[in-house]
């Protein structure tokens, strides 16, 4: 007599707040918990969630203007839009790569992404050492399959096999015999491991991107700075000597590589319509070696053009742009003189209108007060092609007709205030307090001068032209360039490269017969496979392809798309088409000529249709392809 059935005992219910059941320590809480949290960090609903947030922090750098490209934008912006700019700036819109949000995302994504690779490379290697997976039992149910018997034994069907399948390297199958019972031969053999391996070095690229750009950002540096020709010099001996200096994290100046330029001319070349086509600068150059041996004297040559640096140690100095610098010489009462040349900025990009200002302190005054009251600022516009006429415009950006037109202003010129201001303007504080006053305005062309009412006479000599250099240094250069090629290439090998599997069932017939049973199967996409498994049943069968479409299953088969007898379903017995034909008409009695060397004993269920890899009890043998080691087809489920 047997007991009647019990339900399974209820897990008990905690209430909330309660202490946790005695088994679970606080430690064991925080590594489930820390275990969960990396599961759920490296998987790749997390890749994809962080990689879209990337994009879209992105957005703001590429939509808003940013401090590190153009601050003048920014202030701009701010004015325009007083009531977003503040709310904005406190979020770090205008620094959007130099948040900590922004790093943020990047490194999530960075661990993700190693977390994901890490174990999808251990099981590549698995993969690749383990066999092709054994013949599946039924091959008619595979989306590729042929049937046919020939007037050859067993070795020699065989043999024709291992010379189609076999050849170099590239080009060779992988392959494994095996032996059944009832003398049955079957081959197993797959190709396409390259497209996992392009997958997992396109994403191992991407990481090794990432490590690059961080590199660059942690131990690079950018500067520039304005150098007017005439064999004007610069050295990269400290951050003091650039008009401007973006530096890495871990960069703090001190220790740039000692080299040194020398601007020594330059020429542009502009179209009638005054667009420029080239820029060429003849510079000398001394490497940091040169410097520290102390020969001054010898200067490399080079020409540098836009776009094409100049390398030497670990930087490159590439060249902007250029502009003009008028040249003016101030004589006092007293005979003394000054001559001073500085940089003016251009205005119009076309044309090179261009405005700054020179400044001029008097020589040989000593007192204080008398001091700010006697200096100079030359300020106005320049133009190097000009047009005449009282209003001073230029026409064309080439140095043809230069001419000036200047306010001359006297008075405090604030540069012993110890605050910075720009090079091409006065203190406009100082015009509208009145220490500076306009004393005289001018058009003057090269040569000619203005006197003031205090007989200090203002001469424009002449004009030079300068030069914009910008001094990068990147370290991760080199290897974000062979990540990026490495990455593409990974990317056009997964997507040309197919994975498929084709495998030879050789059955004996009798009488020296062999009947062939072949099947194919595409792991990734089937598109196209049906072209290469025809071509091999027509090699190994000595047939014509089948004209019928890469998922026919060949003219033999039964295929789903033949017209043939379906022997799909899971309760079909219609007969095998390529069994030999007695004189019997009868499908019973075909199926009793050549009985099935494979068919189930009466004893074993038949393996479900729906499953083409079922294993043959006859056989005994269990196919690799359900071991949970082969994971090559990871692409199939999405990939990180």
């Amino acid at each position: 007599m047997t007991s009647p059935p019990t339900a399974p005992p209820k897990s008990p219910v905690v209430a909330e707040g309660a202490p946790p059941p005695p088994g679970q320590s606080p430690i064991r809480r925080v590594l489930a918990f820390l275990r969960n949290t990396w599961r759920g960090l490296t998987s790749m609903r997390t890749a994809l969630i962080l990689l879209f947030l990337l994009a879209l922090a992105a957005l703001p750098g590429a939509l808003l203007p940013q401090n590190s490209l153009n601050q003048q934008l920014v202030e701009q912006y701010k004015t325009d839009y007083p009531a977003i700019a503040p709310t904005l700036d406190r979020l770090g819109f205008f620094d959007v790569f130099s948040t900590p949000w922004f790093a943020a995302i990047y490194l999530l994504l960075m661990i993700s992404l190693v977390g994901c690779l890490l174990p999808r490379n251990l099981d590549f290697l698995r993969t690749l050492r383990a066999a092709p997976v054994a013949t599946p039992r039924n091959l008619g149910r595979l989306p590729h399959h042929a049937a046919v018997t020939v007037d050859e034994d067993t070795d020699a069907v065989l043999a024709r096999v291992r010379t189609l399948l076999g050849g170099n390297r590239l080009t060779a199958w992988r392959t494994v015999e095996r032996d059944e019972t009832g003398g049955v031969r079957t081959v197993s053999a797959e190709k396409g491991h390259l497209r996992e391996a392009g997958n997992l070095v396109f994403h191992l690229s991407l990481v090794g991107l990432l490590v690059g750009i961080a590199l660059g950002k942690l131990f690079g540096y950018e500067g520039q700075v304005i150098v007017l020709t005439g064999g004007n010099q610069f050295c990269n001996s400290s951050i003091l000597g650039y008009d401007s200096f973006r530096a890495g994290l871990r960069v703090d100046g001190t220790e740039l590589a000692p080299f040194c330029v020398q601007v020594n001319d330059f020429t542009a070349d502009y179209l009638p319509n005054g667009q420029p086509d080239t820029y060429r600068a003849q510079i000398g150059y001394q490497t940091a070696e040169d410097v520290e041996a102390g020969d001054a004297s010898h200067w490399k040559p080079y020409e540098l053009q836009v776009n094409h640096p100049l390398r030497l140690d670990g930087a490159r100095v590439y060249l902007l742009g250029h502009g003009y610098a008028p040249q003016f010489t101030v004589t006092w009462p007293d005979g003394q003189q000054r001559t001073g040349v500085i940089q003016w900025r251009p205005v119009d990009q076309t044309t090179f209108l261009s405005e700054g200002a020179t400044k001029f302190e008097r020589p040989g005054v000593t007192d204080p007060t008398q001091r700010q009251d006697s200096g100079l600022a030359v300020t106005g516009l320049f133009a190097p092609t000009s047009s005449g006429g009282d209003v001073v415009t230029s026409i064309y950006p080439d140095l043809r007709n230069p001419e000036v037109a200047i306010d001359v202003m006297r008075g405090d010129l604030g540069l012993d205030d110890g605050r910075g201001q720009s090079i091409f303007t006065v203190d406009q504080s100082k015009v509208d307090s009145g220490a500076l006053k306009q004393v005289a305005r001018a058009n003057l062309t090269p040569g000619q001068s203005v006197t003031l009412d205090d007989g200090t006479q203002v001469r424009f000599d002449s004009v030079t032209s300068w030069v914009s250099l910008q001094v990068s240094h990147d370290p991760g250069q080199e290897s974000v360039l062979i990540f990026a090629i490495l990455l593409l290439l990974g990317l056009g090998t997964s997507l040309a490269v197919k994975r498929r599997r084709f495998w030879v069932r050789l059955v004996p017939a009798g009488d020296g017969r062999t009947e062939v049973r072949l099947g194919g199967l595409a792991r990734t996409d089937q598109a196209g496979y049906g072209e290469e498994f025809e071509r091999l049943r027509a090699e190994l069968l000595g047939t014509a392809p089948d004209s019928g479409g890469p998922d026919s299953g060949g003219p033999d088969s039964g295929g789903p798309d033949s017209g043939g007898p379906d022997t799909d379903g899971p309760d079909s017995d219609a007969p095998d088409p390529d069994a030999p034909v007695t004189d019997a008409t009868g499908p019973a009695a075909r199926d009793a000529a050549v009985p099935d060397p494979d068919g189930p004993a009466p004893e074993v269920p038949e393996p479900d249709a729906a499953d083409p890899d079922a294993p043959d009890p006859a056989a005994g043998t269990v196919p690799t392809d359900r071991r949970p080691t082969d994971t090559s087809d990871s692409t199939d489920r999405g990939e990180t």
